[in-house]
């Protein structure tokens, strides 16, 4: 006769067994849609989502000091700074344009905004190393 802990050892691992096996698979796994009816929002859905969204008029300017002033020097100090490429210029300015103006129109975003084009123009500034970002800066004069 078996001594019973190994007994009850056995015993466990047969019930365990018989348990798997006979566990409804289908209600224990979940399906993607029933486990997280909204999927989590990636860099991509972002996207995609803002490609989607109805396309609304955008005014000229943010309306706010900081920001304007930002997006009329923009393309004229990234180019100074040589921070991208100059063919990318131009598209990069729009994407900044598009989501400060947009950010301007949202009553949540607006408040903050501000702080945002100056925290942006100081990163630009800083990134210039002291050049200047005039298209046709002075030229030095030889006279005192």
């Amino acid at each position: 006769m078996m001594p019973a802990l190994p007994r009850l050892i056995l015993a466990a691992t047969i019930a365990s067994l018989a348990l798997i096996g006979c566990a409804d698979k289908s209600a224990t796994r979940a399906t993607p849609a029933a486990a997280n009816p909204r999927p989590a929002r990636t860099a991509v859905t972002r996207s995609v989502h803002h490609q989607l969204r109805p396309a609304i008029k955008l005014p000229d300017k943010t309306g706010i000091a900081a920001c304007d002033d930002y997006l009329s020097s923009y393309i004229a100090c990234h180019r100074a700074a040589a921070i991208f490429p100059p063919d990318q210029l131009p598209s990069r300015y729009q994407m900044m344009r598009n989501s400060l103006l947009r950010d301007s129109l949202n009553p949540d975003m607006r408040p903050q905004l501000a702080t945002r084009c100056n925290s942006l123009a100081r990163q630009l500034r800083q990134a210039l190393h002291g050049k200047s970002c005039d298209v046709n800066p002075a030229p030095a004069s030889s006279t005192p």
